[in-house]
């Protein structure tokens, strides 16, 4: 199942890390957040990407162009280089298309130029590729295969905390009360759709708004609720969370010598 990554936004509220890079190929640990969420797919069997770029979209091919495992992984190294011998993580058999679909484009319009290269497929996966989960995808895939429905996200609790204020017209306040204490629920920016997802969009739409709209009308949209760990890098402090994951090796988005279950009932998630 191909799987389409959005990697060409400005990222301006995290440009304050770093202006010379976008931001999928800003580092968490030793590889880019873009490199974590591609290994994710893979893990499922899903290693055939379609890459969206935009803002500094040389960065992004540079690195596929030049990746060097070795850089990353350890190694052992004969021939004064000229044998080299991958320990631990093993050559990554992705097949990348890297599509530039301009700067000041949004998500649907992004997705609206790759189209060609889902065509034919039954089914695609989609990210934001600016956030991480630990979703059994799997069981995404089978609730959404099971709902016959167009268009399927993920539904995430909001990683910040704030206090919501309920109060009436006068000013009066009734309750204040914890967002973790409220029914909230957000898009964690995992996607998958069927090849009819086109059919509801329009040229300039941005994906989430009327295209999604008009798959709610036509009762067509589908929500995967996951409770589990799911965190995006919109700010410095949401990548330091990333990084402190990874500094203690307890990364939950990655399955590497864990044996996934199998799906569950798909009317047990679907929302």
């Amino acid at each position: 199942m191909k799987t389409v990554l959005f990697c060409g936004g400005l990222g301006t509220r995290i440009r304050d890390v770093s202006e010379s890079i976008p931001k999928p190929m800003i580092p968490i640990g030793d590889k880019p957040i873009l490199w974590h969420l591609m290994h994710y797919y893979s893990q499922f069997g899903h290693k055939d990407f379609v890459l969206c770029l935009g803002y500094k979209a040389n960065v992004v091919k540079e690195f596929f162009l030049n990746y060097r495992p070795q850089t990353y992984a350890d190694c052992v190294v004969s021939g004064f280089g000229d044998n080299v011998e991958i320990l631990g993580d093993p050559q990554q058999d992705w097949r990348i298309a890297m599509i530039d679909t301009g700067i000041w484009r949004n998500i649907g319009q992004r997705l609206w130029s790759v189209r060609e290269h889902v065509a034919g497929e039954e089914m695609f996966l989609a990210n934001y590729s600016d956030g991480l989960s630990d979703v059994n995808l799997d069981e995404m895939i089978e609730a959404f295969r099971a709902s016959r429905k167009v268009a399927c996200f993920l539904a995430v609790r909001p990683s910040f905390s704030m206090h919501l204020v309920d109060m009436r017209p006068s000013g009066k306040v009734n309750r204040i009360r914890a967002s973790q204490e409220a029914n909230l629920w957000i898009n964690g920016g995992f996607f998958i759709f069927r090849n009819e997802i086109f059919d509801y969009m329009k040229p300039g739409d941005e994906l989430v708004e009327a295209p999604f709209q008009r798959l709610i009308d036509a009762d067509q949209l589908m929500a995967f609720r996951h409770e589990g760990f799911w965190r995006p890098m919109d700010t410095l402090k949401d990548k330091q969370v990333l990084e402190d994951l990874v500094d203690k090796g307890t990364m939950p988005w990655r399955f590497d010598g864990a044996v996934r279950v199998a799906p569950s009932d798909p009317a047990r998630k679907a929302g």
